[in-house]
């Protein structure tokens, strides 16, 4: 991603420039939410040529390469522990054939199909990870406080927490079907993209929803930075933000339904 471009599922071109020069690229530009940055070796970054007839690929620069520059600039709600910082090409060298992919400018970002659905994937376990991290540490929770009203029970015997609890579980027993479900169809081959996108966009929305609840039972305890859940929390809430966004796949969803509506009302009318 780019300061200027946004999230690249609603199209547009990066404004990182690599220059043939001889037998080298030279690569310029500024790419921010860079995650795990620390800790990589090589960058593989987004430019657009400069030749007559752009072209756009995946240019691979090794991080150390003179003229690449981390700017660290993370610091959010949540998942802090990317690191997802800033780099900064200023004119930076690679041979010719460090380059991936590279195709026609002309109509925008093309995304490879299964490297995109495998992302979706991986995007949904990992807030529904965060969110069955959640759900341990308020049931343990609730087992081991022993309120003096309740007389020695535990707060996990009262119907209503154990209803609650209940939710929280059926939530994400629903995404890791979803998700399950997409990643047996991608491993088949079979048709996955809707798939994706409604499991990416159920186990976000579902690992929000389960970490608030979650917080509510846990009461002042689970805003405490001294307990899990808090942190479980925020970073529960980073999904919404996670390209696509929950209002690009409802608004292709809505899109897609009325083409099917469409064309059974046009099929209707055929037959009388």
């Amino acid at each position: 991603m780019e300061p200027a471009l946004g999230s690249p599922s609603h199209g547009g071109l990066p404004a990182t420039v690599a220059r043939r020069v001889g037998d080298e690229w030279h690569i310029s530009g500024h790419k921010i939410y860079s995650t795990g940055s620390h800790l990589l070796s090589w960058l593989s970054v987004l430019a657009v040529t400069d030749e007559e007839q752009p072209r756009i690929g995946q240019f691979l620069v090794p991080k150390d390469s003179p003229g690449v520059r981390l700017v660290e600039t993370w610091d959010p709600l949540g998942m802090r522990a990317t690191v997802s910082h800033d780099f900064i090409f200023e004119d930076v060298a690679i041979p010719v054939q460090q380059v991936a992919g590279l195709y026609s400018a002309e109509h925008g970002q093309q995304r490879d199909e299964y490297a995109f659905a495998w992302y979706l994937n991986l995007v949904g376990s990992i807030y529904t990870g965060v969110a069955e991290a959640a759900l341990d540490w308020i049931a343990d929770f609730l087992l081991e406080r022993k309120p003096s009203a309740l007389k020695g029970a535990s707060l996990a015997s009262l119907p209503t927490v154990q209803d609650s609890v209940g939710r929280i579980r059926l939530l994400l027993h629903t995404s890791n079907t979803l998700l399950d479900a997409h990643a047996q169809a991608f491993d088949a081959r079979q048709p996955f993209a809707e798939l994706g996108s409604t499991a990416r966009y159920v186990a976000m929305e579902h690992a929000a929803k389960a970490t608030a609840l979650a917080l509510e039972l846990a009461g002042n305890h689970g805003i405490s930075r001294h307990n899990a859940l808090e942190r479980h929390f925020r970073n529960a809430q980073c999904g919404q933000i996670h390209a696509p966004s929950a209002a690009l796949i409802r608004g292709n969803a809505g899109r897609e339904w009325f083409k099917v509506r469409q064309k059974a009302t046009a099929l209707a009318a055929d037959r009388d």
